[in-house]
């Protein structure tokens, strides 16, 4: 009999543990069930607001795209539209030169054409004149070189004259005198210099010839041309030997 109760209140005693144990197991399932729930639809929420995000990134990516390139476009046409106006304005300061420029030509041609009207004188009185002032100029020119070669030949009738009359005569040349030798002969102790009547060189003159500085020898000139002279080396003169190039100064210049 005791056997009896004693099982049966271990029977019942294990109910009891079990219906605990169902009662605490089941508050756990619903409560893991319950955070399961939450989790999903956090999840779908969170899955909801990604999708929504990414849109709206697609959206601004796409919009900031149109954006740089109508920046782009837009500064394209600022400096197309900058550099046409740096054209119109260079054409245009340009244009208003040209203006001032043909309106101070077309002042002047009316100041000489109402000079020429007050005048009295008529087209072709002013082309005869024209005709005769270049006749004139060109009689003049000739007279002035004609004038030349007389006074070439009087200082040198004159310098002929006085080397005739005065053994002793020195022949001045002009100071400024600058020449140098193009043919140089030692046998026959001649030289040809390169310059002559028109730089003033007269017959009889006397030149230094030197080199580097240094006096080489003295020459007397016995032929002048147009632009060159021959000469003798002065006897007792010759302290080297001439070469061509040899620089020529006058040894008597005009004081």
């Amino acid at each position: 009999m005791l056997i009896r109760i004693s099982l049966i209140v271990a029977i019942i005693a294990g109910l009891a543990v079990g219906a605990l144990n169902f009662v605490m197991v089941k508050e756990k399932i619903v409560t893991l069930h319950t955070n399961w729930v939450n989790e999903q639809t956090a999840r779908a929420s969170a899955e909801k607001e990604r999708d929504s995000t990414k849109k709206e990134l697609a959206k601004t990516s796409a919009e900031l795209k149109t954006t740089k390139e109508t920046l782009a476009t837009t500064t394209e046409e600022r400096d197309k539209a900058l550099a046409d106006t740096a054209a119109l304005t260079k054409k245009a300061d340009r244009l208003t030169e040209d203006l001032s420029k043909r309106t101070k030509e077309r002042d002047d041609a009316q100041a000489e054409l109402a000079a020429y009207t007050a005048t009295g004188v008529k087209p072709e009185q002013i082309i005869a004149f024209n005709k005769e002032f270049k006749a004139l100029q060109e009689t003049l020119a000739g007279t002035r070189a004609e004038n030349a070669t007389l006074g070439q030949t009087i200082v040198r009738l004159k310098n002929e004259l006085n080397v005739y009359k005065t053994a002793e005569y020195v022949v001045p040349l002009p100071p400024s005198l600058r020449g140098k030798v193009l043919v140089s002969d030692p046998k026959w102790n001649f030289v040809i210099i390169n310059v002559g009547e028109d730089q003033g060189v007269l017959e009889h003159g006397e030149l230094l010839i030197n080199r580097d500085g240094k006096l080489v020898a003295k020459v007397k000139v016995r032929t002048v041309q147009k632009d060159r002279s021959i000469a003798n080396v002065v006897p007792g003169w010759q302290l080297g030997e001439v070469l061509e190039g040899d620089q020529v100064i006058p040894a008597n210049p005009k004081s």
